[in-house]
């Protein structure tokens, strides 16, 4: 809304010439987030527990201190998180590119989906919520709306060779493209759906899922204003995704709305994220790859997320297929809780490994 109205007022009035660049946009996206969580939260968190006044439903099989430590805490903070996003973007980014708008379709749709399961766990003082059918069936759909949306942008879009909007590019060459063609649309939609629930699986301990999200989405932005950028990205030989640069703005607003929740997330949490949060900050960022089209990097960046949910599937299969259990409990964080490890110390070790497979992620920019 500030570009539309003050960019064009650059000519005349050389300070707001700044609102042309997207680096003071995401800045200005960022503290704003920040400042929206700030002022809204503490009355939020307060509504929530006289709503809420037994907190959110403890799994019942989880590790036993949980039922005595986070037992009336409350969920659906990630309303919090969805509403910085959503004002600082609105207020800071073009309006008029469409990837924002593809962006914010998928975590407000993703959000909305979390919200009404955490409702349903909330009123019904059950852990389990809406079924996973009907959720990952919801998830899907709109999963799918977005993906098709974004290839036919980027297949219309200038400077483009043909067939890349269904290409899936392989980090670490120059020029190596898996083409996909109509299958690229069930490939994108699985990549946002697991995104999204990957995340979710990792929600699971005071600030687990906060910070690798944050440390994800600073990434995403750099990838997303690098390749947006014809000079940066012919320089660096990525492949050019016209108009993906505004992502950047988006991934501030995801920063500095995730940072403010962290304030009252952090040990002992005020409040829990939920999956209003944690499904649509795994949409968002899986939203995000599809667009830049680095969608593989997003496996490395995000691998603590994946890591999660390998652990669940693979507990499940081995369950299934054998009756034996390959960790003490899944997701693999509760393992480590189950050994004894005290939860700051998973916490920050999970958050460097987050570091750690970031810094990964990035290299691929430049080791081709």
């Amino acid at each position: 809304m500030l570009y539309m109205l003050l960019a064009p007022l650059g000519e005349e009035i050389t300070l707001l010439n700044l609102f042309n660049y997207i680096t003071f946009r995401t800045g200005g996206a960022l503290i704003t987030a920040l400042m929206v969580v700030f002022i809204f939260g503490k009355p939020f968190i307060n509504w929530l527990r006289s709503k809420q006044r037994e907190g959110q439903p403890i799994r019942e099989d989880g590790p036993e201190r949980h039922i005595i430590e986070k037992a009336g805490t409350p969920t659906m903070g990630g309303f919090l998180i969805l509403l910085g996003i959503v004002i600082a973007t609105l207020l800071w980014g073009d309006l008029s590119n469409p990837y924002l708008w593809v962006v914010l379709y998928v975590t407000v749709g993703y959000g909305a989906i979390g919200f009404y399961d955490d409702y349903q766990k909330v009123s019904k003082r059950s852990s389990a919520g809406i079924s996973s059918w009907m959720k990952l069936g919801l998830q899907l759909v709109i999963a799918a709306g977005a993906v098709f949306w974004m290839t036919q942008l980027l297949a219309n879009a200038p400077d483009v060779p043909a067939g890349f909007a269904t290409s899936v590019a392989i980090p670490f060459f120059k020029d190596l493209l898996i083409p996909l063609g109509p299958f690229f649309l069930i490939f994108g939609t699985l990549v946002i759906a697991f995104a999204s629930n990957a995340v979710n699986l990792t929600d699971g301990l005071d600030g687990l899922a906060i910070v690798p999200v944050m440390i994800a989405a600073a990434s995403f932005g750099f990838i997303a204003y690098i390749v947006g950028n014809f000079v940066f990205a012919n320089y660096l030989q990525l492949n050019f995704t016209p108009g993906t640069g505004e992502l950047a703005v988006f991934c501030g607003a995801l920063l500095g709305a995730s940072l403010g929740f962290l304030w009252y997330n952090a040990p002992p949490a005020m409040v829990f994220m939920g999956d209003t949060g944690s499904l649509s900050l795994g949409g968002a960022l899986g939203t995000i790859a599809v667009a830049v089209k680095h969608e593989v990097v997003l496996a490395i960046i995000g691998g603590l997320f994946v890591l999660e949910a390998v652990s669940v599937m693979v507990q499940v299969a081995s369950f299934k297929l054998t009756g034996k259990r390959i960790f003490r409990m899944a997701p693999i964080h509760h393992h480590f809780e189950k050994l004894g490890w005290q939860e700051p110390t998973i916490v920050i070790r999970f958050w460097i490994i987050a570091v750690i497979l970031a810094l990964i992620g990035l290299s691929t920019l430049k080791l081709r």
